[in-house]
């Protein structure tokens, strides 16, 4: 399993993708999330997106066909 970069989202996006995801059976994860909590800009960094390499085209798929 190798880890792979779909996209860069604000916080929120990012964890609706994850949802839409898992619900479509790809394993997806959001890294990032937590980052710089401390000093408030949290929703001021992308969000990465990270799905196993094998489902990067489908999962790519998903993405656009829900005109993220």
């Amino acid at each position: 399993m190798s880890l792979v970069e779909l996209g860069r989202y604000d916080r929120n996006l990012a964890n609706i993708i994850v949802g839409r995801l898992d619900a479509e059976g790809i394993d997806a994860i959001a890294f990032d999330g937590g980052a710089s909590i401390a000093d408030g800009s949290y929703l001021l960094i992308p969000v990465r997106v990270m799905v196993d390499g094998d489902d990067l085209a489908a999962a790519q798929t998903i993405v656009d066909a829900a005109q993220i």
